[in-house]
């Protein structure tokens, strides 16, 4: 385990995200702190005998606080990050026991062997602890010859099937991403590590067969295979954090992904901040497009490495819904009313603070997600020098740029809970 700390950094995280000594890195305001950070031993204290998670308590611990000071925790320790994320993405119903849930991860490592076995025999550099970052087959899928490898060639003969030719034409992109992923981390100073990152993204691209691999996925992954040590825990770890994201990376010649987050995002500083809305609009940024990296990629850009894993997990905290991750509504479909209203307040109980306020308010739509509301209170901050200084659009995306390495992800997340009270409040006087 290792990844991304700052030089100067609080000596607990450097041995755990060691930075190359050659290399510059935006700033960590993250700190640990006794008693706030979730801490191995609270995290195994949150297990019955049997291996059931009071995943109520391991929430409160994440985004504890009180009405004056909303978010007081910082974090989770990096030796049990992992697995933290593991029940907070949803791999796990915290209702399972160790016994099923030992079986459940069994079975997803021998369903990621296949297929990755499947993949190899169409690629054969996938698990070979290497990756390609140069074409092996062209657009009307004849194999590419590269004298750079071993074998002269990756493909051996031309390819008919157009999902097939499809996914090879993504490999090399794949790999020129997996180049530029995280490159100040020791962790990726190892090409094994790089091609462990390669081939959880190549398999992804196979078996997704609608988006396939996008830009912007190799910083969402990139966490996952740091924290977890087995490959296949970390592909179905990203798996699950794309059936949160991946519309985001839905693209077309006539939209984008988060189009509908960025509308919502419009409607949002339209109703807490008429005056900055309107700059905008006047300078011609109404569809608030300069948003578009923070929302689809959840700034991995704009906070450093571990600032952003706290972002991170903070917000699936806040957002955790067991009903998303299981059966829970089926297998309680034909309770009684007065039992479901039981069941019902212990799912409430189980939900993260955002999550609860938006079930409450019936806004439990993808498209008011936590994220929007980062960004709303990163531009409520920005807002004085947006409407002084920008004169253009260019103006505004120069403002946004310079937060980057610059933000505290507490005072973010404190922000957005704000902006997203006034939202509900103006919402519904209006």
């Amino acid at each position: 385990m290792g990844n991304q700390l700052t030089k100067g950094g609080d000596d607990d995280y450097g041995t755990f995200y060691p930075v190359r000594p050659d290399c510059e890195v935006p700033k960590t305001r993250f700190k640990p702190r006794a008693g706030k950070t979730l801490s191995a031993r609270r995290w195994h204290a949150a297990f019955s005998d049997d291996g059931h998670l009071d995943i109520a308590k391991v929430l409160r611990r994440i985004q504890r606080g009180s009405p004056g000071t909303p978010l007081l925790s910082l974090g989770i320790h990096p030796a049990i990050k992992g697995l933290v994320w593991e029940f907070l993405l949803g791999c796990f119903d915290p209702d399972s026991t160790f016994d099923e849930r030992n079986q459940i991860r069994e079975e997803r490592r021998e369903q990621y062997s296949r297929l990755k076995t499947e993949c190899r025999n169409m690629v054969p550099v996938i698990g070979s602890g290497k990756f390609i970052t140069t074409p092996i087959i062209t657009d009307d899928g004849k194999p590419i010859i590269d004298p750079s490898t071993s074998t002269g060639e990756h493909v051996s003969s031309s390819i008919s099937d157009k999902r097939v030719v499809q996914w090879m034409l993504s490999l090399h992109q794949i790999g020129l991403d997996v180049v530029r992923t995280d490159q100040a981390m020791v962790f990726y100073q190892n090409e094994s590590n790089q091609a462990k990152l390669w081939d959880v993204l190549a398999v992804y691209s196979w078996i997704d067969n609608d988006i396939g691999y996008v830009q912007g996925m190799n910083d969402i992954c990139s966490p996952m295979i740091v924290l977890l040590e087995n490959e296949a825990d970390a592909f179905w770890c990203f798996d699950r954090a794309m059936r949160r994201l991946r519309e985001n990376f839905r693209c077309s010649t006539s939209s984008i992904g988060v189009q509908s987050q960025l509308s919502t995002l419009s409607e949002v500083i339209k109703t807490i901040d008429p005056k900055l809305h309107q700059h905008l609009e006047d300078l011609d940024g109404g569809e608030y497009l300069f948003a578009f990296r923070m929302l689809m990629v959840l700034f991995r850009r704009e906070f450093s490495f571990v600032d952003s894993l706290y972002l991170w997990e903070l917000m699936w905290a806040m957002e955790y819904n067991p009903n998303t991750f299981s059966t829970y509504n089926e297998a309680n479909a034909n309770v009684d009313k007065s039992m479901q209203r039981v069941l019902s307040s212990k799912l409430l109980k189980q939900c993260g603070k955002f999550e609860r306020k938006n079930m409450k308010t019936g806004c439990n739509d993808q498209n008011t997600a936590l994220a929007i509301f980062l960004v709303a209170g990163i531009l409520e901050a920005k807002n004085k020098r947006i409407i002084k200084e920008a004169k253009g659009l260019d103006d505004v995306v120069q403002i946004l740029s310079d937060i980057t390495g610059n933000l505290d992800a507490k005072k973010v997340c404190i922000e957005a809970l704000k902006v997203h009270k006034k939202y509900l409040s103006k919402a519904k006087k209006s």
